[in-house]
């Protein structure tokens, strides 16, 4: 299945693509099953568990919070995240659950909504099954959902045994699995990565305009994003107490513009800014786009944010092609490695969205589509081995951190190959393959767990 744009960059709300929209977007499947199946009606009760990283993360992800919503019939990109306090007050107060909002049922999280530890599903980590029983206590509903990364959720049945969707895809212009099947397409064709990814999308939704319009859009909500989290004080949920900084950062660096001409380097500090801005906005379950999950929300948008602000005639067309090439680049990992934490550690999360940024800015900044590829290349060769370990297993340590750390390089990668002729020794191909056989042989406590790594040795410190 050659996948979209829109695939890549979901709307959604924090703290997690894979944890948080996912497990909603499972919920909202499994409503639709009962509707299919005229079994809505003569449900009494839900059971959802969660297993593997679902189960050891899960709490610290709101993925319960997630499945609660889904279950009501609130979707991850309409959502108000304002409100879903209130509305899981609600469920706890009154112990009753208003499924797809139209029929009460008692729901105790405890027995209703188990943490399953240490026990996982076989295809893979994420992991969940959903149960309704009819009054009599009898099973009419057994489904179950693996949440793959990036918000993308497949039935037991979509899922092979690598976790992977077998899909037949309607007829689109220009079809690539690999990099190098993209570049031949390039080359031979006379066009760009993002005029590859961009006449696909046009052949689905019609017009260049409805794809322009739609990608703005995911700008928008993006910009949005950044500027709301600048605005936002006080303590991140959860038990670490992570202090807010983005306010403060942008307070400085509007307060003291003087100081930028002192220090050359100031712009990192906006890039940083823009990143922390967006990933505390996550981290406090506040809209998003997946790029390509939650836990990366930060780089593409701040290097975009850079792009944007920082570069001399930057433009709305450049916009749509930093995205377009963004989603190219996003779309080979995902085909052929993964972006799910649980999987192949934050390599696949960091490091794919440094390799889509990397990527993407080269792009907008002049580079040919060699040279593209190597600013992608070189984005994800230097996050190789990069592991998932957040610290109670809540997306803000090193998480938070680490999203402005994965916009910088993808600015360094960019300007390397850009100084480039884009020839190098290692393909993107190849670092990709290299990021999949890094991510199966790494220790699952690495991996989305929060049972190594700074998770563990930070608290015993």
């Amino acid at each position: 299945m050659l996948l979209s744009i829109f695939d890549l960059f979901k709307v959604g709300i924090g703290p997690s693509s894979s944890h948080t929209v996912g497990p909603m977007v499972a919920a909202n499947r499994f409503l639709d099953e009962l509707r299919d199946k005229n079994l809505l009606d003569g449900v009494s009760r839900v059971k959802v568990d969660l297993y593997g990283s679902l189960a050891m993360t899960g709490e610290g992800h709101a993925t319960d919070v997630a499945v609660l919503l889904g279950l009501l019939g609130e979707q991850p990109d309409l959502v108000n995240p304002d409100k879903v306090p209130e509305y899981i007050q609600q469920i706890d107060d009154s112990g009753e659950l208003n499924l797809a909002g139209q029929r009460m049922i008692p729901f105790k999280r405890d027995t209703d909504l188990p943490f399953n530890f240490g026990e996982s599903l076989p295809k893979h980590p994420n992991g969940m099954r959903f149960c309704a029983f009819d009054a009599a206590g009898i099973i009419t509903l057994d489904s179950i959902y693996y949440s793959v990364g990036g918000g993308f959720v497949l039935s037991d049945a979509e899922a092979g045994e690598n976790g992977e969707k077998a899909a037949v895809e309607h007829s689109i212009p220009y079809w690539f699995n690999n990099g190098v099947e993209l570049l031949e397409i390039c080359k031979k064709e006379n066009i760009s990565i993002a005029d590859v990814v961009l006449t696909n999308e046009r052949s689905r939704m019609g017009t260049d305009e409805k794809v322009n319009a739609a990608v703005m859009n995911i700008w928008h909500v993006m910009d949005n994003c950044i500027r709301r989290g600048c605005q936002q004080t006080g303590i991140l949920p959860g038990g670490l107490k992570v202090k807010r900084r983005a306010n403060e950062l942008y307070r400085e660096l509007v307060d003291q513009p003087e100081k930028a001409l002192q220090d050359q380097l100031t712009v990192m500090d906006w890039v940083n800014l823009y990143a922390i801005a967006v990933n505390e906005e996550n981290a406090a379950g506040g809209r998003v786009v997946t790029a390509p999950t939650n836990g990366a929300a930060g780089v593409i948008p701040a290097v975009l944010a850079y792009y944007d602000r920082f570069v001399p005639n930057a433009n709305e067309e450049g916009i749509v092609r930093f995205l377009a090439t963004a989603a190219a680049i996003g779309m080979l990992y995902k085909t052929n490695a993964s972006i799910s934490a649980a999987e192949v550690g934050c390599q696949g999360e960091i490091g794919v969205a440094c390799s889509m940024a990397a990527g993407a800015l080269c792009a907008v900044m002049g580079g040919t589509n060699e040279q593209i590829e190597n600013a992608a290349e070189i984005g994800m060769e230097h996050n190789l081995g990069l592991t998932c370990d957040p610290i109670g297993g809540l997306v803000q340590v090193p998480c938070i951190e680490r999203n402005t750390m994965g916009a910088v390089k993808a600015i360094n990668a960019a300007r390397l190959a850009l100084r480039g002729d884009g020839e190098h020794h290692v393909s993107l191909d190849s670092v990709i393959e290299t990021m999949r056989q890094t991510g199966v042989d790494m220790q699952d406590k690495y991996k989305e767990t929060s049972t190594g790594g700074l998770a563990v040795n930070a608290v015993a410190c």
